[in-house]
């Protein structure tokens, strides 16, 4: 990938995914079509009756950029089929049912934040009429459902998709980054997946260089692009393959829910989350935190007050996470470490009693200080034969720096301690 691409992708390290739709009135589920095996007749309710009176785009843009993310990222489509732009190719749209293009609204207030402008983009449709039933449709389990697919025509479907991609790399402006989602090869249930084929994921992905050649493309349409998505998971490392380390970001739910859910109340702590962010920037990578606006388009008030917290909390010490990214050291097992130039940021877990011991870093670091109050920390280094006795701990291995912290914990999510860095 174009190093100059994804040179702001590395630097923000934290975006906000923003799961908007039909299903948001449903409010139990973006995937309840799916789930409930509703038929376009059950579903059609909820588009009648779609009224995002409080989707209020600069509120959203806001909210990203005072929680500290550098971008954000929109459903315009799930696997519903529901447009939220002006789509030319289908009737299924918020322009159609309330008359607003809110793809064009998100992109003007991110815009006049400074955010960079992420779309998402399902190359799965359950309410066109070529895309076949398989294993993932809500039609699957219907008397007689592999007739259903008599007359359905994916190349139908695929120039769709083209088409409907084209829409939105052409009419709205620069565009940052794409999130295709997904692709799923395998054969289950007696039904075929769908893979790269089905998507013409190459013509595809070359329609999104020639359209936006900045922008950058993951890895979701079962073809290799520049970055790759595990999903409510967290790597344990670096991700690598082949020996070179690759681009990747985790995408994360509050509670599990991609889409409003009202009665799922597994919502994550703040510090939870604070810790997951640090700990993908310490293997070199991004966080996507998703919320899900209520049926009315507001960020419900539960994850306000997550992402408040996580505001707070980043408002402090940005600097351990923006531009920041791995070091090859070994933390103590209280944390993470993180880089960025000569900084070496050490997020603590676990708050430990009295000092925490740094392996390989005596006569490394010039200065320590608790970043959140910018408060010196005195450092010292054992001996290493020092046996311990009664009141004295032995010596800690050659070459270990010892930080000296208060009893008191500080009163912020995740303790941060700053290393400056002797330049060798």
């Amino acid at each position: 990938m174009g190093a100059m691409r994804q040179e702001w992708f590395d630097r923000a390290r934290f975006g906000m995914f923003v799961h908007f739709g039909l299903y948001s009135g449903a409010a139990r589920h973006e995937w309840v079509q799916n789930y409930e095996r509703l038929t376009d007749e059950d579903y059609r309710p909820y588009f009648e009756h779609f009224d995002p009176d409080l989707f209020d785009a600069a509120a959203l843009a806001r909210t990203a950029k005072e929680t500290g993310m550098g971008y954000v990222v929109l459903t315009t489509k799930h696997h519903d089929g529901f447009c939220l732009w002006d789509s030319k190719l289908t009737d299924f749209t918020s322009v159609a049912n309330v008359g607003r293009d809110l793809v064009r609204e998100y992109v003007e207030a991110l815009r006049a934040e400074g955010i960079k402008v992420g779309l998402y983009h399902s190359v799965i449709d359950w309410h066109h009429p070529d895309f076949t039933v398989d294993w993932n449709h809500p039609r699957r389990d219907d008397e007689n459902a592999h007739e259903l697919n008599v007359g359905r025509d994916m190349a139908r479907y695929r120039a769709y998709l083209h088409g409907q991609v084209r829409e939105l790399l052409t009419e709205y402006g620069e565009i940052d980054y794409l999130f295709f989602d997904f692709t799923y090869p395998e054969s289950k249930e007696g039904w075929a997946g769908k893979g790269p084929e089905d998507w013409d994921a190459t013509t595809l992905l070359a329609l999104c260089r020639e359209l936006q050649p900045d922008m950058l493309v993951n890895d979701r349409l079962g073809i290799p692009a520049d970055f790759v998505t595990p999903e409510q998971y967290q790597p344990t490392a670096p991700i690598v393959r082949d020996g070179v380390p690759l681009t990747w970001e985790a995408c994360q739910t509050l509670n599990g829910s991609w889409g409003y859910h009202r009665d799922n109340m597994d919502q994550k702590s703040a510090t939870l989350l604070v810790q997951m962010l640090v700990d993908s920037v310490s293997m070199g990578g991004n966080m996507l935190l998703n919320i899900g606006p209520d049926g009315r388009g507001a960020i419900a008030p539960r994850d306000a007050r997550t992402l408040a917290e996580i505001g707070e909390w980043m408002r402090l010490h940005h600097d351990a996470v923006i531009g920041a990214g791995h070091a090859p050291l070994t933390p103590p097992r209280e944390g993470v470490y993180t880089r960025r130039g000569n900084k070496l940021y050490l997020s603590l877990f676990s708050w430990p009693m009295g000092f925490v011991h740094l392996p390989e870093l005596a006569g490394k670091v010039s200065y320590a200080r608790l970043l959140n109050d910018g408060s010196w920390l005195q450092t010292s280094v054992s001996d290493p034969d020092r046996q311990a006795d009664l009141m004295t701990p032995a010596g800690e291995a050659e070459g270990t720096l010892t930080v000296h912290l208060p009893v008191r914990r500080p009163e912020v999510l995740v303790p941060v301690v700053e290393l400056t860095l002797i330049d060798e």
